[in-house]
């Protein structure tokens, strides 16, 4: 029996040995961290894996690792690229398993302490959050066979994460994020079948089988509202695993890749019940205040995006209170605007002062836009240009620390955009705008596992009301396809991990709970989240603050400035873009975003590219498409 048992617990590691190709720069153990993942299902090397994971090396400059299988009519190959925020000389990736799986993860788990703790008989290889991705797996594989509800053990899950789960006993790949897509996941099928995935856009390119092209249609949607929709990218054939999603792939008999099942671990609901003016800022506030506390778990120092509106100056508020509670290091603030009598940075200096933290701040320098778009928009795989500030304020932070607290997901999740108080004037706008494309909304691939949730397109089913347009925004696009898509591409594009506590589960449930009457009125945002301010003590200045644009409110000169002596160009650049140049004519900012996105990601290497000056950038693009 006891020969039995070694057998039982060492014969998947020797014969991973024969199967599965090797690269860590680490031992495999301690807690895994944020990074970049990429795999290949179907004609897949080790090789080409790792080029495509050499590729996000911003998203893991500590480490890297690969996995390969040989299948039957086939192959899988991972790759990874690794940060490291928890136990330093721990948490290689892939990790392997006793029941024959594998797993590469980009995120973090954060109520891993507790799960480890309840499922002490599993066969721990490492002392971290991500391997209790793979012990829940076994778990609900050792007690149902068919393994037909992975929603099950997956919704257990607290945290932020992009995984893929290799499933050699069932030969099914797992594809999977997070309840409201914080970690991006994006996928390709190459002409021959095969299925390419990685954190980002710029790793598919990786593989000489895949070229980019414009998506014609997501473009148009994007101009219209300012966002991209659904499981939309840019890009010609790349999707998005959706947030909340459990995909599961294997070979056919030809070997070709196919999606053999889509399940969703989280559905946005909304339960509104009455707002209690005692004990409702007390909650709400406590729901936050466990989220923030869940996220400042880390080895290496965090820091704080501190813009001096309300929702970054609360997460630092908390995220001191919590600090001084614990014992642990108060966390340092960061800020950047055009000059230092701009607003954002006159309200952050005060609550840095109010606070006692320490205040790193840095002015925008006045050429920052020429000289920094080229690799802002590389980087963010979009056409913004007005949101630059995000590039130098986490360059700044880098420098000091690898983990950011933001305020992202307060606007989406309490009735925070200025437009919401005039829901039928933002939707005639974008209606505008699309009928300037002529959208034929027939043509757009939806259902689960496409690049759209459905065929309503038009806003005339959107912004209906507030709640119906907060759920909307959280789940089509606003949230993951804008607002975290920019923190977490440019905050790893310096090799900082940004946390958003907001984005909790206690938190966000709370914030489901609001009524109307505590979101939106016609002269204040966020009603609820201001009474639960209160209670921190912050200014009430800054409590009462009104909700300004980042872009354009933390450097209106440097923004305006550009635009206006690029708008000429802009106009005839517009001409360029097929049905898309109407649209164009109208959003000259929009004009010389999609002239520069074109001209690094569909023209050469983006890589290349990246680094040249901006006007040669402008001037020198490929032929668009026929459309």
């Amino acid at each position: 029996m006891l020969w039995f048992g070694l057998w039982r617990r060492w014969f998947p590691l020797l014969y991973s040995s024969f199967i599965s190709e090797r690269q860590n720069d680490e031992p495999d153990s301690g807690p895994s961290v944020v990074c970049g993942i990429t795999g290949i299902l179907g004609n897949a090397d080790a090789t080409t894996a790792s080029s495509m994971a050499a590729c996000l090396g911003h998203r893991g400059p500590d480490g890297s690792g690969r996995f390969l299988e040989e299948l039957t009519g086939g192959s899988v190959a991972f790759g990874h690229s690794r940060l490291s925020i928890v136990d330093l000389d721990g948490s290689s990736q892939p990790i392997h398993s006793d029941h024959g799986s594998v797993l590469i993860q980009n995120g973090e788990i954060y109520n891993y302490a507790e799960l480890r703790d309840e499922l002490r008989s599993y066969p721990w290889r490492t002392s971290g959050d991500s391997e209790t991705i793979l012990a829940l797996h076994k778990q609900y594989a050792d007690n149902h066979t068919d393994e037909a509800d992975h929603s099950q053990w997956i919704s257990r899950l607290d945290g932020i994460w992009g995984f893929a789960l290799w499933n050699h006993t069932r030969q099914e790949l797992m594809l999977c994020r997070d309840p409201l897509g914080v970690k991006p996941l994006v996928r390709a099928l190459l002409p021959d079948g095969t299925l390419i995935f990685s954190s980002e856009i710029k790793a598919l390119q990786a593989h000489p089988e895949f070229s980019a092209s414009p998506d014609i249609e997501a473009l148009a949607v994007r101009l219209a509202y300012e966002y991209p929709l659904d499981m939309t990218t840019l890009f010609s054939g790349v999707t998005q695993v959706g947030p909340g999603t459990i995909e599961t792939w294997t070979l056919d008999e030809e070997g070709r890749a196919f999606l053999k099942s889509v399940q969703h671990h989280y559905t946005q609901s909304r339960t509104t019940s009455n707002w209690n003016p005692i004990s409702g800022p007390r909650l709400l506030l406590s729901s936050l205040q466990h989220s923030v506390e869940s996220r400042m778990l880390s080895d290496v120092p965090i820091g704080v995006v501190l813009s001096g509106g309300l929702d970054s100056s609360l997460i630092a508020a908390l995220a001191r209170d919590y600090a001084l509670d614990s014992g642990g290091q108060t966390p340092g603030c960061w800020t950047v605007a055009s000059s230092e009598e701009n607003p954002d940075f006159v309200a952050s200096e005060l609550v840095a002062g109010h606070l006692d933290l320490n205040h790193h701040t840095k002015v925008i320098e006045e050429q920052a836009f020429w000289n920094r778009l080229p690799k802002f928009v590389h980087d963010g795989e979009d056409i913004d240009i007005t949101v630059l500030f995000w590039q130098p304020l986490f360059e700044e932070m880098s420098s000091k620390v690898k983990v950011g607290l933001c305020g992202q997901g307060a606007d989406e999740l309490h009735g925070g955009y200025p437009r919401y108080k005039d829901l039928a004037g933002h939707s005639n706008m974008i209606a505008k705008r699309l009928s300037r494309f002529n959208l034929d909304t027939s043509l757009l691939s939806s259902g689960d596992g496409m690049p759209w949730a459905d065929q309503k397109v038009h806003p005339s089913h959107h912004f209906k009301d507030i709640h119906g347009t907060l759920d909307f925004e959280l789940q089509r696009g606003q949230l993951s396809n804008f607002q975290l898509r920019l923190a977490d591409r440019h905050g790893m594009a310096q090799g900082l991990e940004v946390r958003v506590p907001f984005l909790g589960k206690q938190h966000v449930s709370a914030s489901n709970d609001l009524p109307t009457s505590m979101l939106i009125s016609e002269s204040t945002e966020k009603l609820a989240l201001r009474q639960a301010s209160v209670q921190t003590g912050l200014p009430e200045s800054i409590v009462q603050r009104p909700k300004l644009p980042a872009g354009t409110a933390t450097a209106p000169e440097l923004v305006t400035s550009l635009i206006e002596e690029l708008t000429p160009h802009a106009m005839e650049w517009s001409a360029d873009y097929g049905r898309l140049a109407p649209m164009l004519m109208d959003q000259p900012d929009m004009a010389i975003g999609i002239r520069l996105f074109h001209s690094i990601h569909f023209t050469d290497d983006p890589g290349t590219r990246r680094t040249k000056p901006m006007m040669d950038l402008l001037d020198d693009v490929s032929p668009w498409p026929e459309n």
